[in-house]
């Protein structure tokens, strides 16, 4: 399966460096051709030596040779590769891969790669579970980095919990499923434009102040990303969020408001293969906003509302056979019967059903626990999950809609 394959394994200093051997040797054995990438600590670890006889290449520590001065081109490996595994990824070189530092040549070959990167983690539990490091994992799945968590054990300070790195084998099944995934489903997306809508909108009531909810954009980004990935050209209309996004088949299109997301869908839609509409778009906006800062002097100040244009609804009355629309419905309660009537009324091919009685669910989480519904009211019910694992669900049920 990886014969012919291009993958650098990156290796940073951690004492599961040693795990790097066999995962280079399970490579190899598996007819990859491999690149070792170290940090300068790595070599604390494993010798150069070790990695280079496995790989059968030279093992890249250096910006260059100081004997010679002969230059090691990050760019270069960067082009080269088809995947960037590192393994181990430490808390110090997941936060400057987070932060676009660049102080070593793992870390400029990271940022130059145009290949998809992966990164297994191995810290003490304490460090992977403090708020830093999470933040950090965050962005770097915003980013597209696709993170093998770490599993439970011992750990080398004696404590037992979650921060060792996942066993190169399982590292090799992951590099398998992705190969696997990219050559049976970049084909049935290569070519497709689809429009995602993400995040949330804000209804200004004046210049200083705004109707808004909870929504941070990251099941939507992930729904992005994870259709670019599998080939398909993306339109990622966004309203207002921390969130950044980078790829080559992504066009991001930032708003603010719901109207400003309902013309710009409109706009595209016709020109598009589907939609799926993850966005927290406001169901009313004010009526009159003031163009001046409303002052606190004010007694008694109420404001009048009225409905945004429905961008489900509007999609739907003018979507052609050859388009799908996939809808997102959030529920305190009759959540199955809610979300079955807008499917119907809104002309969606299936529609993704959130409860926010689901913990862990919902707005301003990592993960989703969703619920699928399809236009004759199957239903496909899915645990507890990273939101980056539910957008590979719902693109998947996308591409068997396509099929």
């Amino acid at each position: 399966m990886l014969e012919g394959k291009h993958i650098i394994v990156g290796v940073t200093g951690s004492i599961a460096a040693f795990k790097a051997a066999t995962l280079v040797r399970l490579l190899i054995k598996n007819k990859a051709q491999v690149k070792v990438v170290m940090t300068p600590l790595a070599k604390k670890f494993i010798t150069p030596l070790t990695l280079s006889t496995l790989s059968n290449n030279p093992v890249y520590c250096d910006f260059f040779t100081p004997d010679t001065g002969e230059w090691h081109s990050h760019v270069s490996l960067g082009v080269w590769a088809d995947l960037m595994v590192i393994a181990p990824a430490t808390a110090n070189t997941l936060g400057k891969m987070a932060h676009g530092i660049a102080d070593n040549l793992l870390l400029t070959t990271f940022l130059s790669a145009r290949c998809p990167v992966f990164a297994a983690p191995a810290m003490d539990l304490d460090m992977y579970q403090h708020p830093v490091t999470q933040k950090n994992l965050d962005v770097l799945r915003s980013l597209g980095v696709t993170l093998i968590e770490p599993a439970m054990g011992e750990l080398a300070s004696g404590l037992v919990g979650k921060g060792r790195m996942e066993e190169p084998e399982v590292i090799l099944e992951k590099i398998f499923d992705f190969f696997s995934a990219e050559s049976s489903e970049k084909n049935a997306l290569s070519g497709k434009k689809i429009l995602v809508t993400a995040g949330p909108t804000y209804e200004r009531i004046d210049p200083v102040r705004f109707i808004g909810n909870f929504s941070t954009g990251k099941m939507g980004y992930a729904l992005a990303m994870e259709l670019a990935q599998q080939g398909a050209e993306v339109t990622l209309v966004s309203g207002p969020t921390s969130l950044d996004i980078n790829h080559p088949l992504i066009k991001r299109i930032s708003v603010e408001s719901a109207a400003q997301m309902h013309k710009a869908c409109l706009d595209i839609f016709r020109s598009c293969d589907g939609a799926i509409l993850s966005a927290a778009v406001a169901d009313f906006t004010p009526l009159s906003p003031s163009g001046q800062k409303v002052k606190r002097t004010r007694q008694n100040y109420s404001i009048e509302l009225k409905p945004t244009d429905d961008i489900a609804a509007d999609l739907g009355k003018i979507k052609e056979q050859k388009q799908f629309l996939v809808g997102f419905a959030l529920e305190t309660e009759n959540e199955v019967e809610n979300a079955q009537s807008k499917l119907k009324k809104k002309n969606l091919d299936f529609i993704v059903l959130n409860s926010l009685r689901d913990k862990g669910a919902g707005f301003a989480t990592d993960t989703n626990k969703i619920t699928i519904i399809d236009a004759e009211n199957h239903t496909q019910k899915f645990e507890l999950k990273s939101k980056q694992a539910v957008a590979k669900d719902i693109v998947n049920e996308i591409i068997r809609l396509i099929q």
